[in-house]
């Protein structure tokens, strides 16, 4: 009989889902959804549904290893831990000795979330006073704009879709992205509750509702400010709570709203202006409506603005004033854990370098005073997901950059690798994790026995800092003491948690600490903000907009797949096959206009790279738009590059976050 492990699903996904680890003999044979778990309650999303296959993949890394052929090949000879360690050190070294700290670069992100494995080497570059990382390659710019008008206000629990009479999810996929709320929202839609999507495409998740309203790319937030508009004229608008609760309405009204009348905003969405008015109307009327905030409008130029006027009509609509109504962007539990005993921002040096991820191919190639010299990768894979993928390669292979990478794959990126380390998957180390999707926290023990010589993120930023004469705390400490050491450190979210059955591996609910309604500067929902560049909200326009790309006619949007996440679960051949190879999905017009036929290879191209992709001819997808789900290795493509060949470097107007969804393409046959 196999012995059950409580575990958590580590991606980057707001589910975070509770799992049960079926083990024998030290091997995990399969997972299972754990019913003891609050929000996830028994169920997996397909992408976890034999994780078994993806730990005992045959593609696994079992031992240190030493490149010998040219970057990018692959080629490599096995080490001993004591030999890549000891290299690895002395390289960082002497990158430090000759060029300075910041000539050496890390770089991760969320390839796994749990807090102490993915924060693993923060203390060790901190103590080298290397280039601090600006780890925003998702939806900083959502984040940065809830900040502007919520501040610190929690947010909702997923549950309160149940007394929903109108559930809208903007931009958010959840048959991909969010498969757990999906029962929430069906019964409410028992109870009678209507079911709409904000999209820019039909989108797996459509069939499910009862409407999907197609906007253009990058206009959300001149929808919410025509919504705002129509609202208001029409005398269905929250008033009550919007003169009472909120800052600004007033100047909004003034300054703002009449700038976007129906014609205005026809011609920005897209949208007819009969449908405008009707949408506002059943916005306004609605006895509880429910608006999720997913992340794909906010990865363009105009994302941080796009999420304060999204919020704005949220208010309007009575989400934070209706009985049984609400507005969930994001859940908040940020402040839960105190992770400085791990990361250790005291050993920082100020004023450092700061390098944005997302731009890790200008900073590969253009940086300067000094150079980047050194890269050190884990928990994430920059050749496949970084954007201007071309810039990214044209970085990692320079033969001067001395590249390391944990893996637990041999992903695009630990190709390019100098020094490559095996890594472990979750259910193989011990770590803690918290959602950005719900309230629930949980510790996960080893479960299984890592092959090879794998070894977790912890234990090797341990060994390297030892390496580089690095002593005491954090580096002293195994991966379990450094929880103890978050878990100790107090928060008020962690007052009065069971801490027996969170060691014992139980999921326990974190409860928001006790404040006032509005946790913002001025204690009242902020529609102006003083603090800002722009205090009112407004309408501001995407790169792809404003930036000279208007030559190219597809507006490109690179969505989430459904059986993988990002370039994660690649090594699973039976998920590749559900997925099918990388496609463009275009109009029946613009593939007829291209002479493109259905399953035809094309090319997909701008200024920044070509792309050799699959043409799905489908109606689901407007005239003008080019949609290509997932982010493929490039072994599994038929041109050598994936979609981020087109994607660019540019930021998101506030917090730095990425544009992926803020490019245009052409297609031509191949």
């Amino acid at each position: 009989m196999p012995t059950l492990v409580p575990s958590t699903c580590p991606y980057d996904c707001p589910d975070a889902c509770g799992l049960l680890a079926e083990v024998e003999e030290g091997r995990l044979t399969a997972v299972r959804g754990n019913p003891a778990h609050g929000y996830s309650r028994g169920s997996l999303c397909g992408k976890m549904q034999h994780y078994e296959r993806s730990v005992n993949s045959p593609e696994r890394l079992l031992f240190p290893q030493i490149r010998t052929g040219p970057k990018g090949s692959g080629q490599f000879r096995r080490a001993t831990w004591e030999e890549a360690i000891a290299l690895t050190a002395e390289r960082l070294a002497a990158v430090k000795a000759a060029h300075g700290g910041e000539a050496i670069l890390p770089y991760s992100y969320a390839g796994t979330m749990g807090m102490v494995q993915r924060s693993a080497g923060h203390a060790l570059f901190h103590a080298l006073g290397a280039s601090q990382l600006v780890r925003g390659i998702c939806t900083p710019a959502k984040n940065a704009g809830v900040a502007a008008v919520l501040g610190d206000t929690p947010a909702c629990d997923a549950d309160a879709a149940l007394d929903a009479s109108l559930v809208v999810l903007w931009s958010c996929n959840a048959v991909a992205t969010n498969v757990h709320l999906l029962p929430r929202i069906k019964e409410a839609r028992r109870n009678g509750a209507a079911f709409w999507l904000v999209e820019t495409h039909r989108t797996a998740t459509s069939p499910l509702a009862d409407r999907t309203i197609v906007v253009r790319p990058g206009s959300d937030g001149a929808l919410a400010l025509g919504l705002l508009h129509l609202m208001d004229r029409e005398g269905v608008a929250a008033a009550g709570f919007l003169r009472d609760e909120a800052v600004g309405w007033e100047a909004l009204r003034r300054e703002i709203l009449p700038l976007h009348g129906p014609a205005r905003t026809a011609q920005l969405t897209g949208l007819s202006e009969p449908e405008l008015l009707e949408i506002a109307r059943a916005l306004g009327e609605a006895r509880a409506p429910f608006i999720r905030l997913g992340g794909g409008y906010s990865r363009y130029g105009n994302g941080a603005m796009n999420t304060r006027l999204i919020l704005c009509l949220a208010a309007a609509a009575g989400c934070w004033s209706k009985p049984g109504a609400a507005c969930l962007p994001d859940v908040s539990t940020g402040g839960a854990l105190d992770m400085r005993p791990v990361i250790r921002p005291d050993l920082a040096p100020a004023g450092g370098r700061v390098v944005n991820m997302s731009q890790l191919g200008h900073a590969l190639t253009g940086l300067r005073d000094p150079p980047v010299q050194a890269l050190v990768v884990w928990c994430s894979n920059p050749a496949s997901v970084a954007p201007d993928q071309n810039a990214v390669l044209r970085g990692l292979a320079r033969e001067d950059l001395f590249t390391v990478v944990h893996e637990r794959l041999l992903t695009d990126t630990a190709r390019y690798a100098d020094v490559l380390l095996p890594a472990t998957f979750s259910v193989e180390h011990a770590d803690l994790y918290r959602s950005y999707g719900h309230t629930w926290l949980q510790r996960a023990r080893p479960a299984s026995r890592p092959p090879g010589e794998a070894l977790e993120n912890w234990e090797v930023f341990r060994r390297l800092a030892d390496a580089l004469g690095l002593r005491g705390e954090p580096w002293s400490w195994s991966a379990d003491q450094a929880i103890d050491a978050v878990l100790a450190a107090p928060t008020p979210w962690l007052a009065g948690i069971d801490r027996a059955a969170l060691d014992a591996g139980a999921p326990v609910q974190l409860v928001p600490p006790p404040g006032p309604r509005w946790r913002t500067p001025s204690g009242r929902f902020e529609i102006e903000n003083p603090r800002l560049a722009h205090r009112l909200p407004r309408w501001l326009p995407a790169h792809a907009d404003a930036e000279g790309d208007q030559h190219l006619a597809l507006w490109l949007q690179t969505a989430p797949a459904q059986f993988t996440l990002n370039s994660t679960f690649q090594e699973r051949q039976d998920l590749r096959a559900r997925e099918g190879a990388m496609r463009v999905r275009l109009s029946p017009a613009d593939a007829a206009a291209r002479r493109l036929a259905d399953g035809a290879l094309a090319v997909a191209w701008n200024a920044l790279g070509e792309v050799a992709l699959r043409v799905e001819v489908t109606s689901d997808v407007p005239p003008g738009v080019a949609v290509v789900e997932g982010v493929h290795w490039i072994r599994d493509t038929e041109g050598e590059r994936n979609v981020n060949a087109l994607t660019s470097q540019r930021l998101t107007d506030e917090a730095g976050g990425s544009t992926f969804y803020d490019n245009r393409i052409e297609v031509r046959p191949a």
